[in-house]
């Protein structure tokens, strides 16, 4: 069945639908009350008009789609796609800035309490996120004065012979050591914090009311006046909070400027009547929303085919921001209307137990809010796009003509080897995309298949690893490889992709010292750059990163080596020994600097004293305690 014959077959309910590429790839994520009436309107000629979906369909071969209940989950099912598959025809959310969460541990034996800006699937809890940053270290610091949960690293799954300082200034229960407290004890300030940071507040304080209570019947008097003391931290939060909401409602203001295919949206987060941070997304090269989503908007249907449609695109934004939220402003204030946004409110008020609204002011101060992040999203523009991208271009073009490379030299892959006399030989790859190092992208090497000092045959083996990975995934090979060098290293590296078939790719080498660039196919006539040339500048960039990054790899295995090595020639110590006692002392020095009482602590005494003679001659170790 082909794509038209499958799409004039599709169901008319709700649901998701997802357009695939010939490799299988999604490329587009939409979600329909009607999916045979959405989709078939691709087909129609005054869509094709419309160049991104024109494009979408000239590349889409396949069409798939899940059935919903409703439009509430095919707008959340949308979402988890999008995020997940991330297709290039749809808005992705970028941002400039991640907010801190509270993470309590719930897995562990005894869970602990961190900040973290990372979620994860880990059976964690995640409260959050907090703004400004530093609201949740404040928070956290509080759980740790209150409720005496640790954040520390110490392994909670055994036992230590005694307690860290934070229990002393009572800012921990201590269950690292044997009957500093209980289990039920410790399951009891986890629930408190659990309620304190759901902001179950009024629960929390009956709860801790009838405790001491309790206690001071039991005349258990030093347990009931904590309790009063939490009561006390606890209404005085209250307190305050009370006050600041009275100065005004918790919101979030939407602004945005367009132009020549690039937008900066501003928003800004209020909390009790008070801006209290802001946040900048920037969107380069955005894909064009579908005709039929610009065309439910009132007043589009005559719009120009490549125009920006800002309710289509806050539809879509709005969405991935706030549906796997915990927490969503009662109140949303936007600068464009679009055609789901009550539905989306009223997912979003399902999802966080109390009503949202999304609104768009016409007149009045909530308008001159909207206007006011419009005018900061300008001032955003023009820095971003009107200052620093400029210079960045004229950077990549000037490189570009220098190099005499096909393609505008969009991303650069970096390649150096590190070694020492041949030991532990490694090699690391960075990325420059767009103008900045792209540290997610970088890549280590441990080389294999070369003995002794020979850094062609090592540059040689990362390349054409790094290659040979690329063709079997099917990505795009980057605009330049540029290896740290000279000729020797070049033509190593030119082997590697030779033998790989890529005899077209661009390649260049940089000398230290003398600062030369070698271009493959023109080392005849090396490239001399003036010294204060940004193009050389970017080049040094580049190369200096990736140098760095190989000799802390390098280092990092030399270490590593160093530990397995030393530690395992002490009879009677093997491998989990060797990691109770790094995990312990926290290195190699550390053990070594242990004293004898220290290191019982954690192996038996005969290996203790194995371990202490080995780092301290004959006549300077310590007796066992007992003989």
């Amino acid at each position: 069945m082909d794509l038209h014959e499958k799409i004039r077959a599709l169901p008319a309910q709700p649901g998701v639908y997802l357009y695939r590429n010939a490799a299988g790839e999604v490329i587009y994520v939409g979600k329909a009350n009607n999916l045979r009436s959405r989709v078939r309107s691709y087909l129609l000629e005054t869509s094709q008009a419309n160049a991104k979906t024109g494009s979408l369909m000239r590349e889409a071969v396949d069409v798939d789609y899940i059935l919903v209940e409703n439009e509430h989950e095919a707008l959340a099912l949308e979402n988890n796609l999008i995020k997940q598959r991330k297709p290039r025809f749809n808005v992705l959310l970028r941002d400039d800035k991640t907010y801190p969460y509270v993470k309590l541990t719930m897995g562990d034996r005894y869970p602990k309490v961190f900040v973290t800006r990372r979620l994860r699937k880990d059976g964690g809890a995640y409260y959050g996120p907090f703004f400004p940053g530093n609201l949740a270290h404040r928070i956290a610091e509080l759980i740790h004065r209150a409720f005496l949960l640790p954040s520390c690293k110490v392994d909670l799954a055994r036992y230590h012979p005694r307690p860290c300082l934070q229990y002393y200034i009572k800012r921990c229960l201590g269950p690292c050591v044997e009957n500093l407290t209980t289990p039920e004890i410790y399951r009891e300030a986890v629930r408190d914090a659990q309620m304190f940071l759901e902001g179950r507040q009024s629960e929390l304080s009956r709860s801790l009311r009838l405790r001491m209570d309790d206690a001071a019947g039991a005349q258990q008097f030093e347990l009931a006046a904590r309790y009063r003391d939490l009561l006390v931290t606890l209404n005085q939060m209250q307190e305050r909070q009370r006050m600041a909401t009275a100065g005004g409602d918790d919101a979030d203001v939407f602004g945005f400027h367009y132009e020549n295919f690039l937008l900066a949206v501003n928003l800004f987060h209020m909390r009790g009547g008070k801006v209290v941070d802001r946040r900048e997304f920037f969107w380069e090269d955005l894909p064009e929303l579908p005709a039929e989503d610009a065309a439910a908007l009132p007043g589009t249907e005559a719009q120009e085919p490549q125009e920006f449609h800002a309710g289509a695109f806050f539809s879509a934004l709005l969405k991935q921001l706030y549906i796997d939220q915990r927490y969503v402003p009662a109140t949303v204030y936007l600068p464009v209307d679009f055609p789901d946004r009550a539905a989306l409110a009223a997912l979003l008020s399902e999802r966080v137990g109390h009503k949202v609204e999304l609104l768009v002011p016409q007149r009045g101060e909530k308008r001159s809010l909207v206007d006011l992040a419009g005018q900061n999203a300008r001032q955003c523009y023009d820095q971003r796009f009107r200052v620093m991208k400029p210079a960045a271009r004229s950077i990549q073009e000037a490189l570009q003509d220098i190099l005499t490379l096909p393609a505008l030299p969009r991303r650069i892959e970096c390649f150096d080897i590190s070694h020492i006399q041949g030991a532990e030989t490694t090699a690391s790859m960075v990325v420059w995309e767009d103008g900045q190092m792209r540290k997610s992208a970088y890549r280590k090497f441990r080389i294999r298949t070369v003995e002794g000092v020979d850094d062609f045959r090592s540059i040689a083996e990362a390349v054409g690893r790094r290659c040979r990975r690329l063709q079997e995934e099917k990505q795009a090979l980057p605009d330049l490889i540029l290896v740290d060098g000279g000729l020797g290293q070049l033509h190593a590296a030119a082997e590697a992709l030779e033998a790989l078939g890529l005899t077209t790719q661009p390649l260049a080498s940089i000398a230290k010292r003398e600062e030369i660039i070698y271009l493959y196919g023109q080392e005849d006539e090396p490239i001399v750059l003036d010294r204060r040339s940004p193009v050389l500048h970017l080049v040094q960039q580049i190369r200096d990163e990736s140098h760095r990054f190989a000799v802390a790899y390098h280092r990092k295995r030399r270490e590593m080596r160093d530990r397995r090595s030393e530690l395992l020639e002490i009879p009677g110590v093997g491998e989990l020994t060797r990691n109770r006692l790094l995990a312990h002392f926290g290195s190699l020095r550390g053990v070594e600097k242990a004293s004898l009482q220290a290191l019982l602590a954690v192996a038996p005494s005969h290996v203790a004293a194995a371990v202490h003679s080995h780092f301290h001659p004959a006549g300077e170790e310590e007796a066992p305690p007992g003989r």
